[in-house]
């Protein structure tokens, strides 16, 4: 056999755990899990399929490549196929593939904006060999355990022998996965993904790898209280209302209409608005149901699923997962939207929870769906000995579009450490303004506006962002719109000039510069090259009109309803796109710049890094400081960083 320096490997495989809601380290860690077929082609050759099922082995040399770093390891989501190999391997538990060797084309084709599924990435490349659509049907049929019934003989899985027709055409699955996934590779080789986009990778998935440790006695007592708490407050709601279900919104809304409260819908927003006006007999309903709807709870419901046998849940990321911008999402127990903690004295509802007592728990707390709910956070824990070390990039958003628009004033109010909410309304009114001081009340003004118009957000923007919520009167949004356009003039120019350098590129089919950014038409792409080297995807972009009878500019991609579909962009969401992007790139730099100082990153949140750090050792100081490192494209950027330690993971 030839020299190895390639494999692209497809597995398919059994476990009795559910994949979907459990991840794959746990699926890979059951007795039960088995390795099926094992697809592979050696350096771009001939696809041959290995079938374990059937007693057949890989040959040695495949096996040594495997563990060898020189070996580039390809495949389609290769978290799957090198978690499944570790384990089939016999590596201790925890313990998986260095990830360094291992390369991923579903994180190629995010890089290129293109879907997340290899049926999706075909179709959109128009790949001579597609998945084939069959194999939803076998995987259901061979890889997840089976009903026993009278016809399969009682049987709880089905094996090759059952029906072997199927198992050739499983064969033929496996064999044509790894065929599409080398077509991508093909397809793509003209846009290679940075190497230092890879070393990221690598350390997001060393992140995965070592997951985080929970307290399974706060999340499984939170499960029963959340359990007990629903029946008591159902029983509750069922003797004020004498429904049948009142849980059912269609009941609930017709009981309130028949007490004289005509209702459109039982949200969340719109119940808080109802209870400001309520009488008190309907305002206690009302706040039951609020109670009951209370959904945060799932989380430690996702936690018990996705817990190992480490007490660690591993697997919580998706590198690449936010396909405009190439931010991480998050996966499982969706790390990206915990609960805010505000209840002051924290520690004694965790304690309660912790050590089970539910008496307690409802003496002193009104509200036991919120009180869970806010407790979310602290289920997280660090290992033994050990403390978290957190650090938060200050408005990290706010100073890339300062520094990227060149708004001075705004970069100054940075530099010196000054409240950018303070200085903005200050900027908008024309007096000085102190949080907790001199005009103190303009700084919610400074704040909603920061928020909702840094990319061209106007009146609904503000509504989204709670401004009449928060008392600021209707006929006063759009002066407030005004009043932060004119005090950052240089942004407003950065929207319309984003936008007419894109459409020019486009247009033209050329290569445009804007200050720190470059556009660039190629191949039926416009890209947008970041200061970092990093490069943002839109697809077959055209210029058409807009409802209000301008230019537009349209690409194809993933919309909201996760289908591929054209979607509409204008300058403000471009500059959306890229200050996140950017805002993206510092945190991985900041990443990299930790984990090389010797912590280890259990997770991240938004701008936030958490790491693991053992007791005595490692300071907030020191992390804030790694974070704050300027990378050399980002010269000139204020960064900042704050931090804090704790025993459980919490909002400080």
């Amino acid at each position: 056999m030839e020299k190895i320096k390639t494999l692209s490997i497809d597995l398919e495989t059994f476990s009795d755990v559910d994949l979907a809601k459990c991840g794959v380290y746990k699926y890979a860690e059951s007795p039960n899990f088995e390795i099926l077929l094992f697809g592979v082609s050696v350096n771009g050759g001939e696809v041959v399929v290995y079938d374990f099922a059937q007693g057949e082995k890989i040959p040695d040399e495949i096996l040594a490549a495997l563990t060898d770093s020189s070996v580039i390891k390809w495949a389609f989501n290769a978290t799957f196929e090198r978690v499944c190999l570790s384990k089939y391997l016999g590596l201790p538990a925890g313990e998986y593939f260095d990830p360094q060797s291992w390369r991923c084309s579903m994180i190629w084709a995010a890089y290129m904006g293109l879907p997340l599924s290899l049926a999706g990435v075909g179709a959109v490349l128009g790949l001579p060999e597609q998945k084939l659509k069959e194999g939803k049907e076998l995987i259901k049929y061979f890889c997840v355990p089976c009903a026993p019934t009278k016809a399969n003989g009682g049987r709880t899985r089905n094996l090759p022998e059952h029906v072997p027709e199927k198992w050739a055409q499983f064969k033929a699955y496996n064999k044509r996965d790894v065929e599409v996934e080398m077509a991508i590779q093909d397809k793509l080789r003209k846009f290679p993904v940075p190497d230092f986009v890879w070393e990221e990778y690598t350390l997001d998935q060393q992140i995965n790898d070592r997951g985080i440790a929970l307290d399974m006695a706060v999340v499984e007592n939170a499960i029963l209280f959340n359990e007990r708490s629903k029946t008591l407050l159902s029983a509750k709601m069922q003797s004020l209302t004498s429904l049948d279900n009142p849980n059912s919104v269609q009941q609930m809304k017709q009981w309130l209409s028949e007490n004289g409260l005509e209702v459109d819908s039982l949200g969340k927003k719109e119940v808080s608005t109802m209870l400001k006006t309520a009488p008190p007999q309907l305002a206690e309903v009302l706040e039951l149901r609020q109670q009951l709807a209370k959904s945060s709870v799932k989380k430690y419901q996702a936690m018990k699923n996705a817990v190992c046998s480490d007490s660690r849940t591993h697997g919580m990321f998706q590198f690449y997962g936010a396909n405009r911008s190439g931010r991480w999402a998050g996966r499982l127990i969706q790390l990206q939207n915990l609960p805010q903690n505000h209840i002051p004295d924290l520690e004694q509802a965790r304690a309660l929870v912790k050590s089970g007592n539910y008496a307690a728990l409802e003496l002193l707390y009104d509200d036991i769906p919120d009180t869970l709910s806010q407790l979310i956070r602290t289920a997280f824990v660090p290992k033994a000995g050990m403390k978290f070390v957190v650090s938060d990039f200050s408005a990290i958003e706010a100073r890339v579009l300062s520094w990227l628009a060149g708004e001075k004033w705004r970069l100054d109010t940075f530099k010196s450490g000054k409240d950018i909410y303070c200085a903005s309304a200050s900027q908008m009114f024309r007096v000085p303004v102190e949080k907790h001081g001199v005009n103190g009340h303009l700084r919610q003004k400074g704040k909603i506006s920061e928020l909702a118009c840094g990319y061209g957000g106007s009146v609904g923007a503000l509504k989204n962002m709670g401004a009449v919520e928060m008392g600021v009167p209707e006929d006063e949004l759009q002066g407030l719109i005004n009043d932060w356009r004119n005090a950052n003039p240089h942004i407003v120019k950065l929207w319309t000039e984003v936008g007419n350098t894109a459409m020019k590129a486009i247009k033209e089919k050329t290569i445009v510069s804007l200050g720190k950014l470059v556009f660039m038409y190629e191949r039926g792409i416009l890209f947008i090259r970041l200061p970092s080297g990093r490069r943002l995807s839109y697809i077959k972009p055209r210029i058409g009109t807009n409802r209000f009878g301008g230019d537009s500019i349209t690409y194809m991609g993933v919309g909201a309803s996760k289908k591929w579909e054209r979607l509409e962009t204008f300058g403000g969401k471009l500059v959306e796109n890229i200050v996140q992007a950017i805002a993206r790139d510092l945190l991985a730099s900041a990443m990299m710049n930790v984990a090389n100082a010797g912590y280890n990153i259990v997770f991240h949140v938004h701008d936030e890094i958490i790491a693991e750090a053992p007791d005595g050792q490692g300071s907030v100081d020191e992390m804030c400081m790694l974070m704050s490192i300027n990378p050399d494209w980002a010269d000139g950027i204020p960064l900042s960083a704050d931090g804090y330690e704790c025993e459980y993971y919490r909002k400080d």
